[in-house]
């Protein structure tokens, strides 16, 4: 038989250790003894002496373990990133140069020339490659331009510049195939690789600016028509701006130089909106549609097939009586309707826009609807050409006419957005 006071220690421990106690494998039970009557969990509460000593102690103990607990933790990240480090030790990992950092995070010292290469120790170098095979087509394209408009001229001093251009250009071309046959080999060290890349940037700069330098002077020289624009991305802000509007027209004639590989379809050459009408005249080529001309929101599909990457000369006439039209590819009629639009004049006091099609007047571009290539020589008469005055402008006779409405010359175009101005005549790509 267990004895009363047996049974009071067994309660007694089992009211101050309970949810405690069973975390500690060794505790001490101290019993005292109570009055029958008495609740022996109130009457252990209120007690003094070795009861709070051990309630002092399991608390004691429970912080310690949640402290050792959070060590183990700490122990474990510590572990893990030397586990970590170690791997990358065995792994041979290449470490980065310590003075160029990533893309954006570098601050350009004042006078210091853009880095048109982008970042050495992150840029994949197959990216880096194709980037300065890009730079140096975009330098070699302008340099033909501007030798293919001085071929005329038996300047001295040009021809020497447009030699040591081209000099350089191909000593950088043999720079990067040395380049890519190393890293074939597996034989370039990084920090070489750095410096030979700093040095090919620091020509690409300096070959830019006597490039740029070179068209300003030719600018000065060349006649004002002999340039083209190019829209080269599909956007909603690259365009072009006729600073002239129409004057109210009752027959016209638009010609202009296209070149586009854009597809599905080139986009919008060019639109012309009015108050009221923002589809006033519109030439676009949209999705997988023919191009169109709409005329007061009236639309006439036209025949061409121009998305090849190749320059072509395209023309539509028409006039308001019976709505007539006629188009024209490279100097040949392909195409002619009539009831487009009849005895509708063209409004006047409206936006004529390059590159892009209007929601509004001179706005609400759509990317979708843009146009992506090149043009040139856009010109506008008051009347129908003959197909004679056509075919002179296709063929580049020296009877060609010029707009009498709007004709092509860089002081009557703003440009916006990134669209580009350079030198061109079209009638040398074609002779």
């Amino acid at each position: 038989m267990i004895s009363g006071a047996c049974w009071r220690c067994l309660l007694l421990s089992f009211c101050f250790l309970r949810g405690s106690a069973q975390n500690f494998a060794q505790t001490r039970f101290i019993c005292t003894s109570v009055p029958v009557d008495m609740d022996l969990c109130t009457s252990s509460m209120q007690s003094s002496g070795p009861t709070e000593d051990l309630k002092t102690t399991i608390l004691q103990l429970r912080e310690t373990v949640l402290q050792q607990k959070e060590t183990i933790m700490n122990q474990k990240d510590t572990i893990r990133e030397l586990t970590t480090k170690l791997a990358r030790c065995e792994g041979n990992t290449v470490l980065e140069i310590p003075s160029l950092g990533s893309t954006g995070s570098r601050k350009k010292e004042n006078g210091t020339p853009k880095n048109t290469m982008g970042d050495l120790s992150r840029t994949p170098t197959a990216e880096t490659l194709t980037q300065l095979g890009q730079t140096l087509q975009s330098l070699k394209t302008r340099l033909e331009n501007l030798e293919m408009y001085s071929r005329g001229n038996s300047s001295a001093q040009a021809n020497s510049l447009k030699d040591l251009l081209q000099l350089k250009i191909e000593d950088l071309e043999k720079q990067v195939l040395s380049r890519v046959n190393n890293l074939e080999e597996g034989k370039m060290n990084l920090r070489n690789e750095s410096e030979q890349r700093g040095k090919i940037e620091s020509t690409l700069t300096t070959l830019h600016q006597r490039i740029t330098d070179l068209e300003k002077g030719q600018k000065e020289n060349r006649p004002a028509d002999k340039f083209q624009l190019t829209f080269p991305l599909r956007t909603n802000y690259m365009y072009a701006k006729v600073k002239k509007s129409l004057p109210e027209m009752y027959a016209f004639t638009v010609c202009m130089w296209l070149k586009s590989n854009a597809s599905p379809g080139v986009g919008t050459p060019f639109s012309y909106a009015v108050p009221g009408q923002a589809n006033e005249l519109v030439l676009i080529e949209w999705g997988n549609n023919p191009m169109e001309i709409l005329i007061n929101d009236k639309v006439a599909k036209l025949p061409f097939v121009i998305n090849d990457g190749k320059w072509h000369h395209i023309c539509v006439a028409w006039t308001t009586r019976d709505g007539v039209w006629e188009a024209y590819q490279d100097g040949v009629m392909r195409g002619n309707g009539e009831n487009l639009a009849p005895y509708h004049p063209i409004k006047h006091q409206g936006v004529l826009v390059l590159g892009q099609e209007q929601d509004t007047v001179g706005g609400g571009f759509d990317a979708t609807q843009a146009f992506v290539g090149e043009m040139a020589h856009f010109n506008m008469w008051d009347r129908k050409l003959t197909v004679g005055e056509v075919y002179n402008l296709a063929t580049c006779s020296n009877k060609a006419l010029t707009g009498n409405v709007i004709s092509w010359a860089e002081t009557n175009i703003d440009i916006f957005g990134g669209a580009t101005k350079w030198t061109f005549d079209a009638c040398r790509q074609i002779n």
